[in-house]
């Protein structure tokens, strides 16, 4: 069974995790497509810097994908430790913040000179359970139209550029897309929606991690076109960049940015959800069903639990038709 999760940093990684644990007893080839317009960090200072794709939602979905036995393990925990500031250093320290991943995928991008041969070689480093890809082999900007988050034009139409700043924006967003307005889509990426059995949307900053894919005129193409089943995932909390937008709207605008886009399953948490007749009615209206089950870790309820979400995910994927 071949299956294709799209998103970007903390989102994918656990849906990433889950399908990890689901792997074995479907015999899942998986592929992570993520999504290349973040500009804060250490990614926005080596995209700036180097010019690549930023690296550090690539570096997350490794992680998730990462084998548990060593000396994998230690690899993976290596790309993720992150350089803390050097007393010896202080404010010239150029390596603080940035999180050893990073660093080597910047370094194989440039050895390589091709960012999927980089994730390919990465991958096989951490003996990662699927494949990681770009949605697109160049960095994108994400523009936002957005309503109500400027003060002091409380009625006006602003313009809000950068992942970043999409991200922590507090109006309502009426418009997005990406510059360069077509950006080539990942041939590899393209691929393997086109081979796959189940695409997965989702959980995710909806604005900044999920709906861009489907602002790649050839990936959003292939999405469509595909006869696979199409999951989407549902967040746990409100994010910033969401926060005028319902459970419910959020399916309606993957469906809008999509172009018509159909969803055969959502999936949510049974516990979030207080009333789930608007979001069944919501689900319907893409053409789904709706699953509700207990996702969401217990320690902390705003993140999903990698167990939780596998023994969730398992019959429904197991159903595929």
């Amino acid at each position: 069974m071949k299956l294709v999760a799209f998103g970007g940093g903390h989102g994918l990684g656990a849906s990433l995790r889950a399908l990890r644990r689901c792997r074995p007893a479907l015999g899942l080839q998986l592929t992570a497509v993520v999504t290349v317009g973040d500009d804060g960090g250490s990614s926005g200072r080596i995209r700036a810097q180097r010019g690549i794709v930023p690296p550090g939602d690539l570096r997350q979905a490794l992680a998730a994908l990462a084998d548990d036995a060593a000396p994998s393990a230690v690899t993976a925990q290596l790309f993720q430790y992150r350089f803390a500031r050097s007393p010896v250093a202080g404010d010239d320290d150029n390596l603080a913040g940035h999180p050893v991943g990073n660093l080597v995928l910047c370094g194989l991008m440039e050895l390589l000179g091709d960012p999927v041969a980089a994730l390919d070689h990465a991958a096989a480093m951490v003996h990662a359970a699927g494949r990681v890809l770009p949605m697109s082999r160049e960095p994108v900007a994400i523009e936002a139209q957005a309503r109500g988050g400027d003060p002091t034009r409380p009625d006006e139409l602003v313009t809000v550029r950068g992942q970043h700043e999409v991200a922590i924006n507090t109006g309502r967003v009426e418009g997005l897309r990406l510059l360069p307005a077509e950006p080539a889509a990942c041939r590899e990426a393209v691929a393997a929606v086109r081979e796959a059995d189940w695409l997965v949307f989702g959980p995710g900053s909806w604005y900044t991690s999920v709906i861009p894919h489907l602002l790649v005129p050839e990936l959003a193409a292939a999405i469509r076109a595909s006869a696979a089943q199409r999951l989407v995932l549902l967040n746990l909390s409100v994010e910033q960049e969401t926060a005028g937008l319902t459970v419910p709207e959020h399916l309606t605008a993957l469906s809008a940015y999509g172009g018509g886009l159909t969803v055969d399953v959502v999936l949510g948490d049974s516990s979030s959800v207080d009333d789930p007749e608007p979001l069944r009615q919501a689900a319907r209206s893409v053409g789904a069903k709706l699953l509700l089950a207990p996702v969401a870790a217990a320690d902390q309820p705003h993140r999903h639990d990698p167990v939780g979400l596998a023994d969730a995910l398992l019959p429904v994927l197991a159903a595929v038709r």
